[in-house]
């Protein structure tokens, strides 16, 4: 990919229904990666921000309105052909009955469906923000080894699902040994 390759800046909505499914919707085969399943969003115009972006392609796309979104984060990837920016928001309500406005066909499937589509590679980090949990926890001091046993077991009896170990206080040595 040239350095001089203009980079696409595209808003992308992960919409969630009641039950908790997210839609899907299929490129049509004619575009860039035409033919596999993608979160629906598109370009940003200029003078546009992702979020109106979001809001206007949702609209033209899906014949929804959205309510409530919050940014989960940004994908930038380089395809051979194109550069792309992805602004991920997750919608968590809107207005209408979601249908393939443009002929392009739509599916609601679980977090764990996701996996069984195709998606061009820049959706695939999407899916990993998707399955990681929504709390980490970040360990802090412990007095000794059994008591961070015990803090860890509390917080897995939590819910916890992810811990990032952060060892601050102990050499280097120690941690290799």
């Amino acid at each position: 990919m040239s350095k001089t390759t203009q980079v696409v800046h595209v808003a992308v909505g992960v919409i969630k229904n009641s039950q908790g499914q997210i839609l899907i919707a299929q490129r049509s085969p004619h575009v860039h990666q035409g033919g596999l399943w993608e979160f629906p969003g598109g370009k940003i115009e200029t003078g546009e921000t992702p979020g109106q972006a979001l809001q206007r392609e949702l609209h033209e796309e899906l014949s929804i309105t959205v309510g409530s979104f919050s940014a989960l984060g940004k994908v930038h990837h380089d395809y051979p052909d194109k550069s792309v920016l992805l602004y991920i928001y997750v919608i968590d309500t809107f207005t209408g009955e979601a249908h393939g406005h443009e002929g392009q066909p739509i599916q609601w499937v679980s977090l764990a469906q996701l996996r069984q589509y195709p998606f061009p590679e820049a959706n695939l980090a999407i899916i990993k923000m998707l399955e990681l949990p929504e709390l980490c926890l970040i360990t802090g001091t412990f007095s000794s080894p059994e008591d961070f046993i015990t803090k860890l077991e509390a917080s897995l009896a939590r819910g916890i699902r992810l811990v990032q170990l952060r060892l601050k206080e102990v050499d280097r040595q120690a941690q290799l040994g």
